[in-house]
Parts: C-alpha cells; sequence; structure tokens
C-alpha cells in the first residue's frame, strides 16, 4: 500500500485550530464515513495519542489510529494559518489517517511514506506556499509521482 492507493479518500483543507485535541476532533470530523462515525475515530486518535505524541518535528504531526469498520485508509492533509499546540510542540502540518483495524503492515508503511516525505524541508515548504486546499493535493499526488519516476 503506498499514499498513492490513500489519495482517493484524501482530503485536504486550511484552517485555523488552537491545540491537539481540537485538531483531532477536526480529523475525526473530516475522516468519518459511512462504515466508521466520527465518535469512534476520535476515540482511536486520542488513544494513540495516550501512547506518545505523533508529532515528528519541523512542525509536523501524523495523528493516526485503526478502526474497525474500514475496508480501506482514509487520510487527511491539514495546513494551519497560525501553527497550534500538539502535546509540547507546534505544528503547521497535519496528516490524520485512519486504517482498517486488519492493516498491520499496511498501516506501519504509510507512516513510514509520510515520515519520509515530510522529512523533505523542500516539501514541506511548497506545502506552506501552497495557495488552498486544491494545491495541496495536488502537491501530494505530484510530489509523489515525482519521487517514483526518478
Amino acid at each position: 500500500m503506498s499514499l498513492t492507493d490513500l489519495l482517493a479518500a484524501v482530503r485536504t483543507e486550511v484552517r485555523t485550530a488552537a491545540d491537539r485535541d481540537t485538531l483531532l476532533q477536526i480529523a475525526a470530523e473530516r475522516l468519518a464515513c459511512r462504515q466508521c462515525g466520527q465518535a469512534e475515530l476520535l476515540a482511536s486518535l486520542r488513544e494513540r495519542e495516550t501512547l506518545g505524541s505523533t508529532a515528528l518535528g519541523h512542525g509536523i504531526a501524523i495523528p493516526h489510529g485503526r478502526a474497525p469498520g474500514l475496508d480501506r485508509p482514509r487520510g487527511i492533509l491539514i495546513r494551519l494559518q497560525t501553527p497550534a499546540e500538539f502535546g509540547d510542540e507546534a505544528v503547521d502540518l497535519v496528516f490524520a489517517m485512519a486504517v482498517p483495524s486488519h492493516y498491520t503492515h499496511e498501516h506501519l508503511a504509510l507512516l513510514a511514506e509520510l515520515a519520509e516525505r515530510f522529512g523533505d524541508a523542500g516539501f514541506r515548504e511548497a506545502l506552506r506556499q501552497a495557495p488552498d486546499a486544491d494545491a495541496l493535493l495536488t502537491l501530494l499526488t505530484h510530489s509523489h509521482a515525482q519521487a517514483h519516476a526518478a
């Protein structure tokens, strides 16, 4: 499973948020679908954060959780207009993800791919300079295609 496989279910948005819990609530609302509701997703995201913050440094966080009702991964990239506290770190780029409960290897592979992509300073800067949510999605798809073509 690669990020490309997830992209059909990825949304992007630019917004404001004050703290980690607000971000998790927004993410759960946007990730919710027929198979899995907001409350279940929020509980999963919060449960994962109790194990340790999913903030990676460089203003990035990748909150993630599992849900038995999902049949495929879902994700949302949220770019904050001003950084928000996410545990002990301020973040402005948040990629929240929910995967089916039975995903183990696929979940870890998606997290590794996201960590690698967000580890690229040029990619982070391009996301921060994108004018809107559509441009964010284009960057996610274009940058991924370029990386695999090289």
